[in-house]
């Protein structure tokens, strides 16, 4: 299919669209429609974010959305009727793949319930004339669209992301998902190793690399090497969970001003479950000068933190490739991380970043006093980091390569 021929229809699927925490689905859904495809939005949760919390194009999205679970009772015994009497043996096949998922009573409704989601969604695509469905994540959403591909006649592809559709792999029966999809987009090298080493051999010739992406233009305000104040700002962002390891900086934080240093300071932009163990823990340890927390944030605000910062830091214990670290590395801040999953697909340590082991805080410490006393080495790694990002992680780049798969794979592809 030469990129002159219209696209397929394609709906695009994910727990919650529009999220905070997943704004490259916009971007990416954005990006295919410049490309020509047409496509709608569907989400199996509400976006429930105040008005103050989202931008403009979010608003949009959020507005022009199918929502599964808006539909309630009416929705779902009319999903069932529909798809009994339209596609009788695919009910019952899809029906009885949803109980081969389950190992008890709990795992059966959970089962049943997506089972029943996936022929509202389904009802929902057939009534717009879409028979090929991309779900984000393998995780509850893509056990839906797996359901929806067993039992309508659509085809199905799936990004995966990791860390979590690897952590219990068994339980999120990730090996059905794939041998489900009619092809996988891989975001790193690292999730393609995964993904292989989680299903048979017969489907490795579905898994695609395609890197996500940034506008490296958004975020071209370069960082302040110098600051007039004295003081060197240490930015993290991130939801406030266990995974991002934000408990290491407080106590990384700790032994720096207890060892004489009060000109540096933490900002923890972000809000989640660790929130008020966070705030506890930076009071517990006299932090209340040196960390500062500034809950949710939209992308504007962050793109001000961005600019204003010394040097960006994410202690992570399980990540993908974060998109926080390719825009902070778009601002030209140099970033200090951890060497796991696919972060060093996207930094090399000494060159366009730092990399220390997870839970090493003797190295964070180290690394953060190094980046606090040597400007000329934040302005290097700052500007390696810009150029890395605009060279491999530009968002229309990938987008364009994504369009090509999407219309390569479709070609071959029958429902």
């Amino acid at each position: 299919m030469s990129n002159s021929t219209p696209a397929p229809r394609i709906a695009y699927l994910a727990s919650e669209y529009p999220a905070t925490s997943h704004t490259f689905i916009l971007r990416e859904v954005i990006g295919l429609r410049e490309h020509g495809f047409d496509i709608a939005t569907a989400s199996i949760n509400p976006d429930r974010r105040p008005a103050t919390r989202i931008t403009p194009e979010e608003r949009a999205e959020r507005d022009s959305t199918y929502v599964v679970k808006r539909q309630g009772l009416p929705g779902a015994i009319a999903a069932h009727a529909w798809a009994l009497v339209r596609h009788s043996s695919g009910y019952w096949r899809g029906l009885g793949a949803a109980i081969g998922r389950s190992s008890s009573p709990r795992t059966l409704a959970w089962s049943i319930f997506h089972f029943t989601e996936a022929l509202i969604l389904g009802r929902w695509m057939s009534g717009r004339g879409i028979t090929h469905l991309h779900v984000h994540f393998a995780t509850a959403a893509a056990s839906v669209a797996s359901l929806a591909r067993r039992t309508l006649p659509i085809t199905l592809s799936m990004t995966v992301h990791g860390p979590d559709e690897f952590a219990n792999v068994r339980a999120e029966h990730f090996s059905e998902k794939v041998a489900a999809a009619d092809f996988v987009v891989c975001i790193s090298h690292f999730a393609r190793g995964q993904a292989m080493n989680h299903s048979a051999a017969t489907h490795w010739n579905k898994l695609s690399v395609v890197r996500l992406g940034i506008i490296p233009a958004d975020h071209a305000a370069a960082s302040r090497c110098d600051t007039a104040d004295g003081r060197f700002t240490l930015l993290c962002v991130g939801r406030l969970t266990p995974a991002k390891g934000q408990h290491l900086l407080i106590e990384a934080m700790r032994r720096i001003v207890a060892a004489g240093r009060d000109d540096i300071e933490l900002i923890l932009a972000g809000d989640g479950p660790d929130a008020d163990s966070l705030r506890t823990q930076s009071a517990a340890c006299g932090l209340a000068k040196h960390v500062r927390f500034t809950g949710a944030l939209n992308r504007d605000e962050v793109r001000d933190l961005y600019a204003n910062a010394d040097a960006f830091v994410l202690p992570s214990f399980a990540e993908g490739i974060p998109v926080v670290l390719m825009e902070a590395m778009a601002s030209g801040l140099p970033c200090l991380t951890t060497r796991i999953a696919g972060i060093p697909e996207l930094i090399e340590d000494g060159r366009d970043g730092m990399l220390v082991p997870a839970s090493d805080v003797d190295a964070l410490v180290e690394r953060i006093l190094a980046l606090a006393d040597d400007a000329p080495l934040r302005a290097r790694l700052g500007e390696a980091a810009r150029r890395r990002v605009a060279a491999e992680y530009d968002l229309d780049q990938n987008i364009g390569r994504l369009a090509t798969l999407f219309r390569n794979r479709l070609t071959g592809v029958a429902a």
